[in-house]
């Protein structure tokens, strides 16, 4: 049975500190699933969690490259971005096993676009809004 945890915040730098959490606590190998709608804070989380890694440099979304590399904490970040991907094959092509069987941290946004080659060992991050609550407020799931 899938355990979760829903973590609630109500600001820009909550959530960033959510994500730095658990960018301390990551290991070599593991691929963090970052899934929710436009602007919901997808790229603070990762800022965080590449700041959790000792990454201090900027960190965004590699929206035209599919992946960024970060090599400078002390796990390699790769930090894909598939909103564009047409094919799950172009995964094949920029070669994902490396990444997501490597030494580093692989962290996929939008990654429900490419579910059937996720790691069943995969942690699933789910950002929400909702506005009744606040503007800033966000609903992050993690599983």
């Amino acid at each position: 049975m899938k355990e979760y945890k829903v973590i609630e915040t109500h600001s820009p730098e909550e959530t960033f500190a959510i994500g730095k959490s658990l960018g301390e606590q990551a290991v070599p190998g593991q691929v963090i699933c970052l899934d929710g709608d436009l602007g919901v804070g997808k790229t603070v989380f990762t800022q965080g969690f590449a700041q959790g890694l000792g990454i201090d440099g900027p960190v965004n979304s590699p929206t035209f490259t599919i992946v960024q590399v970060y090599e400078e904490g002390r796990l390699p970040l790769y930090h894909f971005d598939v909103y564009r991907i047409g094919d799950v094959e172009e995964m094949d092509e920029i070669g994902y096993e490396e990444y997501f069987y490597g030494e580093g941290v692989a962290l996929i946004e939008w990654s429900t676009l490419i579910e059937e080659i996720i790691p069943e060992t995969a942690i699933h991050v789910t950002i929400e809004k909702d506005v009744e609550q606040g503007f800033d407020y966000r609903r992050i799931t993690v599983e």
